[in-house]
């Protein structure tokens, strides 16, 4: 059996067992991880993945896995000895200027930046932060590049904002088209395949020296920007998603 809506998945959802598929992305909301755990352990197959569903949701969960291909120093936060604790870390390594990603919000709502991590400790001293969240380093001078794949498709454009260090085009940036080396273009499928998306909107950071850092990677995401219209990319990710429910 195949699911291909949640309001089936709802009205079919004690009938699922080991080899039903469902097909797109889940809500339940605050449910939502629950009824994954619930169906996988059921052996119901998921496409897009369970696990690109449940990173592309969060930013902490991606620092956990992508960790690798992200600025060094990355660090998952989640109480006051881990505060402690990088505040050590990035004095150190001569580190000042540092960046906060809350879990959950999108659209770099929930990114901020601090003089150091005194600043940010002392915050959540006070409860103006919640945990967890991520911590990184603030780098000055780089590209911020959005990345789209989808099967053979693939394009990449850079977006800029010379008045907020968020490059956010919603809020005034701008944008132009990127010719994406091979190099940055084997590191997305690396993550691709890593987190199991079948398709993502890839969010790169490219220091002076030309090296690429993962800043976070999304099943859906904002296009302003790109040449491909949504709903033509909606037709690729649906074959895509159908191809591999199929092959089962």
């Amino acid at each position: 059996m195949i699911i291909r809506s949640n309001t089936e998945l709802r009205e079919r959802y004690d009938d699922l067992k080991a080899g039903d598929s469902f097909i797109g992305i889940l809500s339940y909301k605050t449910l939502k991880h629950r009824v994954l755990i619930d169906l996988l352990e059921r052996g119901v197959r998921f496409f897009p993945s369970a696990l690109s569903q449940t990173l592309g949701r969060s930013k902490v969960a991606q620092a956990l896995a992508f960790r690798q291909w992200m600025l060094p120093h990355t660090l998952i936060i989640t109480r006051r000895f881990d505060l402690m604790h990088a505040i050590n870390v990035y004095k150190e390594q001569g580190i000042h200027g540092v960046v906060t990603k809350e879990d959950g919000l999108q659209c770099g709502f929930g990114v901020h930046r601090w003089d150091d991590v005194e600043a940010v400790y002392n915050q959540a001293s006070f409860q103006a932060i919640f945990y967890p969240f991520v911590l990184q380093p603030f780098v000055e001078n780089y590209t911020d590049v959005r990345v789209i794949i989808a099967g053979d498709y693939h394009e990449a454009y850079v977006r800029k904002n010379e008045h907020n260090f968020r490059m956010n085009l919603t809020v005034g940036g701008t944008s132009r088209p990127h010719n994406l080396a091979e190099e940055h273009l084997a590191l997305c499928r690396r993550v691709m395949e890593r987190g199991k998306f079948p398709y993502v909107h890839m969010d790169l950071l490219i220091d002076e020296q030309g090296q690429a850092y993962v800043s976070e990677a999304a099943l859906n995401g904002g296009m302003k920007g790109a040449r491909i219209a949504r709903s033509d990319l909606d037709v690729l990710k649906t074959a895509i998603l159908e191809k591999m429910a199929g092959a089962f």
